[in-house]
C-alpha cells in the first residue's frame, strides 16, 4: 500500500506551545536511525540530526526531564533472527546467540551515545540487560534507581532494546516499548514520543490516522502492518497495542507517533504537544 503524506519544512517553524511540565520519553526507532534491510547499517545523518533536535529543545528549556530510548534496528534484530532469541534461549548455541545479540545492541548504543554527546546532550547509557528480568516474554523488573539518580543530576538516561533473562524461556528480547511501559508505571510520564520512519499509523485509505483510543483501536487494528525490514519484536501492531495498554494504566499520558525523516519535526513536536501531525494515542 502506498503511504501518502505531506512533508512540511518544520525547520523554519517556531511554535508557541508551552514547555513540557513533566517527564518526557522519546524513542528513536530502529527504522529511522538504521537501515533495517541491511545488517549493521546506521543512518549517521538521521541520528545526528535527531540528537541535535532533541538537544536544541532541551537547551531551550521546553523539555525539563527526559529519558531517551532507541531500537536495535539492523544491529540487534539481524543477530536475533539468526538465533530465535525472542522465543527462548536454552541450548549452548542459543546462549552464544544471546551474547551476540547483546553485543550487537550495545554497538549501536555506543554510536547513539556518541551522537547525543556530540550534540551536547549529557546522556548516560544504562544497559537494560544488566538488571532486566522477564517471565515468559513479559518484562517484570528493571532497576530504576540509576535512572532516578541520573535524572536528579540533570543527566538524560539512555535505554535501548536488549536481551533479558527470562524465568520461563531462559532468555528473550525486550523492546524499548517494553521498557517504556514498565518505567511509565512508576514514573508517570506526561508524554511519550515514538519516532519512526513512517508519519504515523497508516489507515486503509493510505492516510495517517490522527488519533487512536482504547475504544477505537479495533477499528484501525486490521490496517496495521508489520514493520518493513527485519523486526523480531512485532512491528507497528505491537507498538500500538503496547501503548494502548500503557495508557489504560496511565490515562494522563499522551503517546505520539511521528516521523523522524522530516527535518525539524521532532524538535517542534517537543516544543508543542498540540502539533497537528502524526498519530496520537490517548485514553479518550
Amino acid at each position: 500500500m502506498e503511504q501518502r503524506q505531506r512533508c512540511t519544512p518544520w525547520e523554519n517553524v517556531r511554535s508557541v506551545g508551552p514547555p513540557s511540565q513533566g517527564l518526557v520519553f522519546v524513542k528513536l526507532g530502529g527504522s529511522v536511525i538504521t537501515d533495517k534491510r541491511r545488517p549493521n547499517a546506521v543512518r549517521e545523518d538521521a541520528l545526528s540530526r535527531l540528537a541535535a533536535e532533541i538537544g536544541a529543545a532541551r537547551a531551550e528549556g521546553v523539555v525539563r526531564k527526559l529519558i531517551v530510548g532507541h531500537g536495535s534496528g539492523s544491529f540487534g534484530h539481524w543477530a536475533a533472527r539468526s538465533y530465535g532469541t525472542r522465543d527462548g534461549v536454552r541450548t549452548p548455541r542459543e546462549w552464544q546467540g544471546y551474547a551476540r545479540v547483546a553485543a550487537a545492541a550495545g554497538r549501536l548504543n555506543r554510536l547513539v551515545t556518541d551522537a547525543f554527546l556530540d550534540a551536547g546532550v549529557p546522556v548516560l547509557s544504562l544497559q537494560p540487560s544488566a538488571s532486566a528480568r522477564c517471565e515468559d516474554g513479559a518484562l517484570r523488573f528493571v532497576d530504576t534507581r540509576p535512572i532516578d539518580a541520573a535524572l536528579e543530576q540533570g543527566l538524560v538516561p539512555l535505554v535501548y532494546g536488549d536481551v533479558a533473562l527470562d524465568a520461563v524461556r531462559g532468555g528473550t528480547i525486550i523492546s524499548t516499548e517494553d521498557i517504556f511501559v514498565f518505567l511509565a508505571g512508576q514514573m508517570e510520564p506526561a508524554r511519550i514520543l515514538l519516532v519512526g520512519e513512517v508519519p504515523g499509523v497508516i489507515g486503509l485509505d493510505g492516510h495517517v490516522v490522527p488519533r487512536i483510543t482504547p475504544s477505537t483501536v479495533d477499528h484501525v487494528r486490521h490496517a496495521l502492518a508489520g514493520a518493513s525490514g527485519v523486526d523480531v519484536t512485532g512491528g507497528m501492531i505491537d507498538k500500538v497495542m503496547r501503548m494502548i495498554d500503557l495508557i489504560k494504566g496511565q490515562p494522563e499520558t499522551l503517546v505520539h507517533l511521528v516521523s523522524g525523516t522530516v527535518p525539524g519535526l521532532l524538535g517542534e513536536v517537543l516544543r508543542d504537544a498540540s502539533m497537528p501531525v502524526g498519530t496520537r494515542i490517548t485514553s479518550g
